[in-house]
């Protein structure tokens, strides 16, 4: 499996392909960046490292160590990126939960492993006791994976126009 690394500034060039990789396979399911979010992506990765030093959110991302497009997983050098997990609006032990797996990994049970891992992680070293998210009712892979892990139900929201549901869970 691959491993899961807070996010850090030697990630970008792999965040960055990972993402153009998989730009047209993830607006098939949720809300495409836009163009701006690839042409200011360093500046846009800085951001994100200025924000998770404040506590407020922690990005993760799955890197595969076994020889990936920029090798080993040891600090200071990548892999190949093939997921990303975040948890933001983190706020009295409770923080929104966001994923997303590269296509060629899906289906393969990465992303319910990267949940149940961020599950234990943003219980045991963030201290959070619970983890909202929220999916399109389109997307049965996110719901299913929501659903193994633990998630229930709380509603219905509408995201980018398109009908959708929002889950919890509490950590122990």
């Amino acid at each position: 499996m691959p491993e899961l690394q807070l996010l850090r500034l030697d990630h970008a060039p792999a965040l960055l392909a990972f993402e153009k990789e998989n730009r047209a396979y993830f607006a098939a399911s949720i809300p495409d960046r836009g163009d701006a979010y690839f042409t200011g992506f360093d500046e846009r990765h800085a951001d994100l490292l200025a924000e998770q030093a404040t506590g407020l959110c922690y990005f993760h991302v799955l890197v595969n160590g076994d020889g990936g497009t920029a090798g080993e997983t040891t600090a200071g050098t990548t892999g190949e990126v093939v997921g990303r997990v975040n948890l933001v609006d983190v706020a009295d032990g409770s923080a929104e939960l966001g994923y997303r797996i590269a296509e060629k990994a899906a289906g393969k049970g990465l992303a319910t492993d990267a949940v149940r891992r961020i599950c234990v992680l943003a219980a045991e070293t963030y201290g959070l006791t619970e983890l909202r998210a929220k999916t399109t009712d389109d997307n049965t892979a996110s719901r299913a994976v929501l659903e193994r892990t633990g998630f229930v139900t709380t509603g219905k929201i509408e995201l980018s126009d398109r009908p959708g549901t929002t889950y919890i869970r509490t950590l122990s």
